[in-house]
């Protein structure tokens, strides 16, 4: 069969490993200039040697993602231990920081030259030619099966998956028209992390260990709400965090004056030693046109309630995969390879 995906993400990506195996003829059309989607790594080259760090997904965990842990393996991917060793610093408005002990966590793992290496590792594995970049798709017809781009039609396909964002997919031009409650639909489950940023500050050494200091810190009051340790084994320091600052705030300001703001807060948090980060990087998805629709921009009140979306009947050749198709794992790395293992069991061609 010929089969199109629309995304490079990592469930398009792993998509298309796994129907190459079983013998399927398959294009990825990629709208960005880059495959991975959400995953995005930056590097930094420190006296000879490279440094990876995520500024999309970060981590997965061993004792409950066994999709994840299997891939992993399979690709023979380095991993770090996510560090948690020491205490939380918990920041509240008008309050001194505090210091607690938190609970044992699940163990979380990174991998150590960034999530992008399982979609280079994936990407590797297809056939020459698969992944088509700036690509993007304007228009699904499903009466004959076929993509637009650049206004120009693709050849017939036997089915079309989209490995997008639910509201992502619903921006797309379909003939026949999608009924409006598939629309609906669509348009009501978020994109994970849309709304978000993140940032990375890095530094010669963990210093913040050297008061028993884990780097994970929570902050009611500051830029950042969440911070982590993102060291790399050898003696570097990083740290990374999400925002607390909503996405239309974020957009008033520089990345100058957003560096500013948690430059301060990570020394009001760990001391003056975080005035000294000898790099910086920062992605705020919420102007990722790619990721982001208008409606993300509104911060979540609730983990939302990911599931999956069938199409219909006059649809029957489109399929959506991905995290936010998910139940039990959406909005992880997890449930994208979820989603893929369940489009293939519908099929009947789960291995």
């Amino acid at each position: 069969m010929n089969i199109a995906i629309i995304g490079a993400g990592i469930s398009g990506l792993y998509l298309a490993t796994r129907l190459q195996e079983l013998g399927h003829n398959v294009t990825i059309y990629e709208a960005r200039d880059r495959i991975g989607g959400r995953i995005e790594t930056v590097d930094f080259d420190l006296a000879g040697q490279t440094y990876a760090f995520d500024l999309g997904p970060t981590w997965f965990w061993p004792d409950s993602e066994p999709l994840m842990v299997d891939l992993i393996d399979r690709l023979d991917l380095p991993t770090i231990e996510q560090y948690s060793t020491g205490t939380l610093r918990l920041e509240r408005a008008g309050q001194p920081i505090e210091s607690h002990v938190v609970a044992s966590q699940p163990t979380a793992l990174r991998l150590r030259d960034g999530i992008r290496s399982v979609a280079t590792a994936l990407a590797a594995q297809l056939k020459p030619g698969t992944i088509q970049l700036k690509s993007p798709i304007s228009q699904i017809d499903a009466t004959d099966r076929s993509v637009i781009r650049f206004e120009k039609r693709s050849q017939p396909y036997d089915e079309i998956v989209l490995a997008l964002p639910p509201r992502l997919a619903a921006k797309l031009s379909y003939e026949p028209a999608l009924p409006e409650t598939i629309l609906d639909e669509l348009e009501a489950l978020p994109t994970w992390m849309a709304q978000q940023a993140k940032c990375l500050v890095l530094y010669e050494k963990p210093f913040w260990r050297e008061f028993g200091w884990s780097g994970q810190a929570i902050s009611w009051s500051g830029m950042l709400q969440e911070i982590h340790d993102a060291s790399p084994k050898d003696g570097l320091g990083a740290l990374f965090g999400f925002f607390r600052t909503a996405a239309s705030e974020r957009q008033t300001l520089t990345e100058a004056e957003i560096q500013e703001a948690v430059l301060e807060q990570l020394t009001r948090l760990f001391g003056e030693q975080a005035l000294q980060p000898i790099g910086w990087a920062y992605k705020d998805w919420s102007s990722d046109v790619w990721t982001a629709t208008r409606a993300d921009a509104t911060p979540l009140v609730a983990f939302p309630d990911y599931h999956t979306i069938d199409f219909g009947a006059e649809h029957a050749a489109i399929s959506l995969i991905g995290t936010e198709t998910d139940a039990s794992h959406g909005g992880h790395l997890e449930g994208a390879l979820r989603s893929v293992e369940r489009y293939l069991e519908k099929r009947g061609e789960e291995t």
